[in-house]
């Protein structure tokens, strides 16, 4: 080794040999399984919304949606809503069916 060269590893090794190794390591461990637990935390709180809008109404029963004029209507054995958006008349559609208001409203436009 040239003598640049081992001025600059005495040097380091000056510093390390006084470092404290286990804390160091304790340290980056408890980083590391942090981090991990926080992406097991973001993928069950994924999964779980996921999960929640598998179980909508408007996903089990799948009603029928047409547009009618300007209000898209969605309807599926008794259960007849409107919405501005196809997504507005689903989402109308889960608080309907979950409030078991079935009655129909007239007036609520009609194809045809």
């Amino acid at each position: 080794m040239s003598d640049t060269h081992q001025a600059i590893y005495d040097a380091v090794r000056s510093r390390v040999s006084t470092c404290d190794t286990h804390e160091a390591i304790q340290s980056a461990v408890r980083e590391a399984f942090s981090s991990v637990y926080h992406a097991v935390q973001s993928v069950a709180q994924e999964f779980s919304c996921a999960a929640y809008e598998q179980q909508r109404p408007s996903v089990l029963y799948r009603p029928a949606i047409e547009r009618v004029g300007d209000t898209w209507v969605a309807s599926y054995s008794g259960v007849r809503v409107a919405g501005g958006t196809p997504a507005l008349a689903m989402t109308e559609f889960d608080r309907k069916w979950n409030s078991h208001d079935y009655q129909q409203p007239q007036d609520l436009p009609r194809s045809g």
